[in-house]
């Protein structure tokens, strides 16, 4: 592209974004052909006072030239935004460069949609779009009395100089991301979020729509599960071929509806959707449950009509629930709420559940019932089109009725958002997960995702990271948040074992080994025990400050009901500060006798002792809730981001960007663009000369001083790995000859690469890498380097960015960690600076989504030293780099390309 040249249409910088009501927006480029639109949002829908604040100067209608002005842009010196709901223009907001690395922004917001955080979302993405286009500064000239848009620009996170001079105020500020704005972002986000799922799940009236006098019709079950489950606010029923249903007077439309409507139940067909998506738009609908069937679950065509449904409902400020779905339940006393196809109310509890497929989802709500869980909300999201786990989450977060969160996810559509989401939430509530396709990476039709590259033990190293606790089978999601939802957390892994059976002791001695658990404590008992003698020992295992929790096993003697020792485990259970587990009577779940009342009136109080099927089951839902236990006492909170003097990240991108700009395909990046990079990032490459003949290695042996070693380079044996050679200690002319004749011999100088590098000190050699996964984004690896490595997959992963705890755990949790640490008298290693490395790589992987692949493929460390003596990086161009992290955007519609 060269400077005449204007930048294509960005049609990467559209999105659909969430309101701070929770209404939905688009937010798109302007393009010459919203002249119309814009001269129908200025000059109807703007007071003259919001004109006076953006132009300084009475300015009742735009001229022609402004209108030609305004909605013509190159998208590069000039670029604007307009955000249109209901196919009307509700704000614009632009800048334009003044200077280099420099522009000015302004902003003209629809007074009805003013405090909605409108312009702080235009804010976002003109940020981003400005930081794309290579600029590092904007300003903006407000007025004294317009407070409103100054703190817009305050709270956006960056550090604002202001001036004031002739009547104006001059603000000034870098655009450059910062903790404090990405912090300030997720806070927007998560309040938009969680107020467009709270409408959700509290609603003051509900339009069923297709609602049935015919029995066994899904709009049928849809009114008797709202009706008999006692819902408090008003239900209205929606067919236009009937007078009424169940008794309760039917409307044909919900226009029709003489009331305000804050949630629809859509159980009609597939084709007949989008005008119910019409019909509550223009009643003002906030959001819809579809339950109807008949879209990207059955093909293409149902792919595309899902599409036009996300679409048409975004376009109206609408949230979607499904479609395929199987509804929405919240068990409070003041809402009682059951809008799904589930025939029961699952009892109240202390848990929320976010699942997709609705078979599966009525399976849950069985085994809830069946246990005696107890959930505080559910959602079966079906094809998860719009609101997503992540939605739920960031409801979940701040909902005092919901201690744990349970979910099954069949697939991530946005993985790096539920990454740094969960991690968030993790730190206040625990999240057990199950997540099918773990080993095949298969997702369900219907649900739109981008293919993953990465392995599945860095999905699982996400997991971990963000202090999910990840369990195989509904069962172990069950027996773990049982287990949270009723007793307190432990302190550690030390656990006592107390009973009345030698066998079923020792059984669960052997599993709590095999799960990581240190068996402190075994107290056997008699056969037959008195409730006292129960009670004693419990208690004693309890006050043992070397006991962290306790596994209580009881059988029960022949003709004895086991009331009484019941009786004392809900009593020690209620009692204690360290978690009690037991297998009593091989029952599953919170038996009524082990059962503490709960004022808030959950089916199981806090206290309230967890059974389980076996003493195996008990130990393995115990060890779940100690590494949680764990990750949660040593989460450090913060991300350590290199410091201006650590790294110099403009540097790296405007290599990355003119290599790119020169081989717009890709490829690898030259040993020297390369070095350049890394060190960037503070990553030195060891000194090594390239070289084809042996003359150039002896020229290059010279200017090192000799004292080098020879070696064919990686790219040169990436196909051949068991060619790749190096000889060392070459300290003359005669060596290097014999050392190159050697190589050559093997390795063709036609096909091969050489390299001559001054010999490096001993140590242990490691591998550090990083990739961009189309799905996950940024992914770094370490490992031990050599075959063994690669044949026993023996690498740890983590998604940046990394703290210094995720650092730390990678490099230890490698079966070849001890290595590192001295394994058979061997030397210790600088394992303060291998952490160095692999926070170095995560931050420069991080932000630099161009580089598709970086392999530090031979790093020596030793005792005080780190010496990076081969690494490869491969560049390709991004389309959307990060966007989704530095400006708030909901997924796309199935079918559409995911962001980032």
């Amino acid at each position: 592209m060269t400077a005449q040249q204007s930048p294509p249409y960005p049609s990467h910088w559209e999105a659909d974004v969430l309101l701070r009501d929770g209404r939905t927006a688009h937010i798109r480029p302007i393009r010459s052909a919203d002249k119309d639109l814009l001269v129908d949002f200025y000059d109807h829908r703007v007071s003259d006072e919001s004109k006076y604040y953006r132009f300084f100067s009475p300015m009742p209608h735009l001229s022609a030239r402004d209108v030609a002005r305004f909605t013509e842009v190159d998208h590069k010196d000039r670029v604007a935004f307009i955000l249109t709901l209901r196919g009307r223009m509700i704000a614009i907001g632009r800048y334009d460069v003044v200077k280099p690395g420099e522009a000015e922004v302004a902003f003209l917001v629809e007074d009805d949609y003013q405090g909605r955080g409108i312009a702080q979302i235009l804010l976002e993405h003109l940020a981003q779009a400005g930081r794309e286009r290579g600029l590092s500064k904007f300003t903006a000239d407000v007025l004294p009395d317009n407070a409103r848009m100054i703190q817009t620009f305050r709270d956006a996170g960056y550090k604002v100089a202001s001036v004031y001079e002739d009547g104006v105020i001059s603000l000034q500020f870098g655009i450059d991301v910062t903790d404090t704005a990405v912090g300030r972002l997720a806070l927007r986000e998560h309040e938009a979020e969680a107020a467009s799922i709270h409408r959700f799940f509290n609603p003051r009236s509900v339009a069923v729509i297709g609602a049935s006098r015919r029995q066994e019709t899904v709009g049928q079950a849809l009114v008797r599960n709202l009706v008999i489950g006692d819902f408090t606010g008003r239900v209205y029923m929606v067919n236009p071929s009937s007078s009424a249903v169940s008794g309760m007077p039917a409307y044909k439309s919900v226009q029709d509806i003489p009331d305000d409507v804050d949630v629809a139940i859509v159980a009609v067909p597939a084709d007949a959707v989008q005008d119910v998506v019409l019909d509550c738009a223009a009643k003002g609908v906030h959001g819809l449950v579809v339950i109807s069937s008949g879209f990207a679950e059955t093909g293409e065509e149902g792919r595309q009509r899902q599409r036009r449904l996300v679409n048409l409902s975004r376009s109206y400020g609408l949230r979607l629930i499904g479609p395929n779905a199987l509804g929405v339940i919240n068990t409070d006393p003041q809402v009682k709420i059951n809008a799904s196809l589930a025939p029961t109310m699952p009892p109240r509890g202390r848990a929320g559940f976010f699942c997709q497929s609705g078979a599966l989802g009525s399976a849950i709500l069985e085994k809830v019932n069946n246990r005696g869980l107890g959930l505080s909300t559910f959602v079966s999201a079906g094809n998860r089109a719009d609101v997503s786990g992540n939605d739920l989450l960031q409801y979940w977060e701040e909902d005092d009725s919901t201690e744990v969160v349970m979910m099954y996810l069949e697939s991530i559509g946005n993985p790096r958002k539920f990454s740094r989401i969960a991690r968030r939430v993790s730190q206040r509530k625990p999240i057990v997960a199950v997540r099918s396709g773990r080993t095949t990476q298969g997702v369900p039709m219907g649900h739109a995702v981008r293919k993953i590259s990465a392995p599945p033990a860095a999905v699982d190293a996400m997991f971990r990271q963000a202090g999910i606790i990840q369990v195989d089978t509904l069962d172990e999601m069950f027996d773990v948040a049982q287990l949270l939802a009723h007793q307190p957390l432990p302190r550690g892994r030390r656990v006592a074992i107390v009973g009345n059976s030698d066998a079923l002791g020792l059984l669960a001695a052997d599993a709590a080994v095999s799960v990581g658990l240190q068996v402190n404590k075994q107290v056997p008992l008699p056969t037959e025990p008195s409730a006292e003698d129960f009670e004693d020992a419990l208690d004693a295992a309890i006050d043992d400050p070397e006991v962290d929790a306790v596994i209580s096993v009881y059988i029960p003697p022949l003709n004895v009901s086991g009331e009484e020792i019941a009786n004392v485990l809900a009593a020690v259970g209620e009692q204690s500060d360290k978690p009690l587990v037991t297998s009593f009577l091989g029952a599953e779940g919170v038996p009524e006798l082990l059962r503490v009342p709960d004022v808030a009136g959950s089916t199981a109080g806090r206290g309230s002792v967890p059974s389980y099927s076996s003493v195996e089951s008990a130990v393995r839902a115990l060890a779940k809730v100690v590494e949680y236990a764990v990750w949660l006492r040593s989460a450090d909170g913060e991300t350590p981001w290199l410091s201006a003097d650590e790294c110099d990240p403009r540097t790296a991108r405007k290599i990355v960007t003119d290599v790119l700009a020169a081989r717009p395909t890709g490829g690898e990046l030259s040993r020297e663009d390369l070095s350049m990079v890394l060190a960037a990032y503070g990553i030195k490459l060891w000194n090594t000369h390239r070289v084809s003949t042996l003359e150039e290695a002896i020229a290059a042996a010279e200017d090192l001083g000799w004292d080098v070693v020879l070696k064919a380079t990686v790219e040169s044996v990436r196909e051949r790995p068991d060619q790749a050679h190096v000889v060392r200690n070459i300290d003359d002319v005669e060596e290097m000859t014999e050392a190159w004749e050697l190589i050559t011999s093997r390795i063709p100088p036609e096909t091969g690469g050489f390299a001559v590098q001054r010999t490096a000190p001993p140590g242990v050699p490691v591998t550090i890498r990083s990739m961009e996964d189309p799905l996950f984004g940024p992914v770094v690896s370490f490992g031990i380097a050599g075959a063994i490595t690669e044949l026993l997959a023996d690498r740890a992963y983590r998604i940046p960015p990394l703290s210094q705890r995720d650092a730390a755990s990678m490099v230890r949790e490698i079966k070849a960690a001890p290595m590192l640490f001295g394994y058979r008298g061997g030397e210790m290693v600088d394992v303060d600076e291998i952490e160095r490395l692999v926070l170095k790589v995560a931050q420069l992987q991080n932000d630099l989504p161009q580089i598709s692949s970086l392999d530090l493929s031979l790093v020596l460390v030793g005792l005080e030293y780190s010496a990076v003596l081969t690494a490869t990086a491969r560049v390709d161009l991004v389309a959307d780099p990060r966007s989704d992290w530095f400006v708030r955007r909901l997924n796309p519609a199935v079918g559409d390309t995911l962001p980032g």
